[in-house]
C-alpha cells in the first residue's frame, strides 16, 4: 500500500515517551551490567508470522534516539507483505543501544504490523466489490495517528480522525435531541459549510426519515446483508452508505455484496493481535 510516511515531528514524542517509560529512573540495569560499552552487534528484525509490515519509522527512531550511532537498513518497507523468515530490517552498531531500544522498537513494529495485517485480510475478503474498509475512533489513546496510518498500510481507509472532522449523529444524540429531525436541524445550524453530516440509523424507517431530511452519509448499524441491500436501494446514490457491526473477514463479503460504499471495523485498531517480529543477532 502506497501512502506518505508520517512526519518525524509526529512520531518522535510517541517514541520518546515509550523509551522514557522503559528506562525509568536508572536506565537499562541489565544491559549496562552485562554488555561492554565498546561492544558492537549485527542484528536483524525478522518476521516470524505472515503479515503486512507497518511502523518501521517508529522502530528506527527508537534505536536512533537511544544511540545515533546505530544504523538501521530497511529491507521490507511499510505496506510490504512478509512470510516467516523474511528480513524486515538490519540493525547494527553499539550493542548496548540496540538491546536497550529493542523492546520499544518491537512494541511499535509488532502492534502496527498487526493492525496492517488484519486490515489487509478484510480488504482482501471484499475484493471485487466497491466497498472500502475503514477504521474508527476506537484507537489506543495517544496512538491514533499511527494506528490509522497502519490501517492505510494494510490497504484500508480512515474514518474520522477526531470529533472535529465531521458531524456523526449517533443513537444517543438522537435520543437526547428527541428524534432524527431535531438532531439534524441542530446539527445543520451548528456545522460550517465544509462540514459533512452523517447519521446512524438502525432501521429502514429511520433511514427513510433521514433521507427525506437530507444527509451526506448514513451509517447503517447492525443490519443483516439482506436489510443492507434494501437500504442501499432506498438511498439510490443520494448519500454515502456505511455498514457497521459484526464485521469479520468471514462476514465482510456478504456485507460488501449488499452494495454499501464503506464498511467500518472498530477492532482493526482496538483488538488486532501483534504480528510476531523478532530481533535476531547475526554476529
Amino acid at each position: 500500500m502506497s501512502s506518505a510516511p508520517l512526519p518525524r515531528i509526529m512520531l518522535e514524542p510517541l517514541v520518546r515517551a515509550a523509551l522514557l517509560e522503559d528506562l525509568g529512573r536508572a536506565g537499562d540495569l541489565t544491559t549496562d551490567a552485562i554488555v561492554p560499552q565498546t561492544a558492537r552487534a549485527e542484528t536483524a528484525l525478522v518476521a516470524r508470522q505472515p503479515g503486512v509490515i507497518a511502523g518501521l519509522d517508529l522502530a528506527k527512531l527508537a534505536f536512533e534516539l537511544i544511540d545515533p550511532a546505530i544504523a538501521v537498513t530497511i529491507a521490507k518497507s511499510d505496506g510490504s507483505a512478509v512470510v516467516p523468515g523474511d528480513l524486515v530490517a538490519s540493525v547494527s552498531g553499539p550493542a548496548r543501544g540496540i538491546l536497550t531500544a529493542e523492546r520499544v522498537a518491537l512494541n511499535f513494529l509488532g502492534h502496527l504490523s498487526g493492525i496492517a495485517s488484519v486490515t489487509a485480510a478484510i480488504v482482501d475478503s471484499v475484493k471485487g466489490t466497491k466497498a472500502q474498509i475503514v477504521c474508527t475512533r476506537k484507537t489506543t489513546p495517544g496512538l491514533r495517528a499511527v494506528e490509522k496510518y497502519a490501517v492505510r498500510m494494510g490497504g484500508g481507509h480512515n474514518h474520522r480522525f477526531g470529533l472535529d472532522d465531521a458531524v456523526l449523529i449517533k443513537d444517543n444524540h438522537i435520543a437526547i435531541a428527541g428524534g432524527i429531525g431535531e438532531a439534524l436541524t441542530r446539527a445543520r445550524a451548528h456545522a460550517g459549510h465544509l462540514v459533512k453530516i452523517e447519521i446512524e440509523v438502525d432501521s429502514l424507517d429511520q433511514l427513510a426519515e433521514a433521507l427525506e431530511l437530507g444527509v451526506d452519509a448514513v451509517l447503517l448499524d447492525n443490519m443483516t446483508p439482506q436489510t443492507l441491500a434494501k437500504a442501499v436501494a432506498m438511498v439510490g446514490g443520494r448519500a454515502i452508505t456505511e455498514a457497521s457491526g459484526r464485521v469479520t473477514p468471514q462476514t465482510a463479503p456478504a456485507i460488501a455484496a449488499s452494495g454499501v460504499d464503506l464498511i467500518s471495523v472498530g477492532w482493526l485498531t482496538h483488538s488486532a493481535p501483534v504480528l510476531d517480529i523478532g530481533l535476531d543477532f547475526r554476529g
